[in-house]
């Protein structure tokens, strides 16, 4: 069985000193948990003091973002040596946010992927549809198209994570039925396949993302399909993003 996942992201969210009392509440609060993966995931400026706090523990450290270039006059931007330095082993890739708010195409996507893992970080790939092409039902045409660009020239896929998170759900409190996000994961894992063949595709972790809680997670985690979750607003709380895990823990 796949390794699951469960990655928090804070957004832009938490102070430093916010950012450890969360991070150092989570710590304890998953210690006796000893499988699967837990990724905390807080903004720029609380990145090194939650490695220190994590450092040595059972939880990883991810970015929200990066730019596709080690070093430059690229004002704002930061690299994923940067990130690497930090202690980050994940970054957080294509997020819906991204794409809408700061314009981001697929072709600088895959840019950041393939400097990523070349860094030796792994991606955490964001795909997902709006309200809209679902409901003109071209949900499966603007997923593939994703998944497809975001991994174009890619050959490493043993460190690539997916995350399907369709967009109508992110912070909205609706969230996909378990079967919905189950037949678009199972799409992204049949997409993987055509390119990359069967054992690829089926030891490929993907995560569910959008308006995840305590509540609806169980149902989530038991598709098939589903390896986990990236986690919004509901882990800016150590209780409840504890509770997630512990769920998905139970059932993986």
């Amino acid at each position: 069985m796949r390794r699951w996942m469960v990655a928090g992201n804070w957004k832009m969210h938490t102070t430093i000193g916010e950012a450890e009392t969360i991070s150092k509440a989570i710590k304890e609060g998953t210690k006796d948990i000893d499988k699967g993966e837990i990724v905390l995931a807080p903004p720029y400026t609380a990145l090194y003091a939650v490695h220190k706090v994590i450092k040595d523990s059972h939880i990883a450290l991810a970015a929200q973002n990066m730019y596709f270039q080690d070093k430059g006059a690229y004002t704002g931007e930061v690299s994923p040596i940067m990130l690497k330095d930090t202690g980050c082993a994940y970054v957080i890739v294509g997020h819906s946010e991204r794409r809408k708010y700061f314009y981001e195409k697929d072709e600088e996507i895959n840019e950041k992927v393939k400097k990523v893992l070349s860094t030796g970080l792994k991606p955490i790939v964001c795909v997902g549809e709006t309200e809209s092409e679902r409901e003109k039902g071209i949900t499966e045409f603007v997923v593939g198209m994703q998944v497809k660009k975001a991994l174009f020239g890619v050959t490493d896929m043993e460190h690539i994570v997916i995350a399907y998170e369709p967009v109508w759900a992110i912070g909205t409190g609706k969230n996909a039925t378990p079967m919905e996000a189950e037949t678009v994961h199972r799409f992204i894992r049949h997409i993987i396949g055509d390119v990359y063949g069967d054992s690829v595709a089926q030891n490929l972790q993907i995560l569910y993302g959008g308006s995840v809680t305590p509540d609806n997670i169980g149902a989530l985690i038991a598709m098939e399909d589903i390896d986990g979750a990236l986690v919004g607003g509901a882990s800016l709380k150590a209780e409840s993003f504890t509770g997630i895990i512990r769920k998905v823990a139970e059932k993986r």
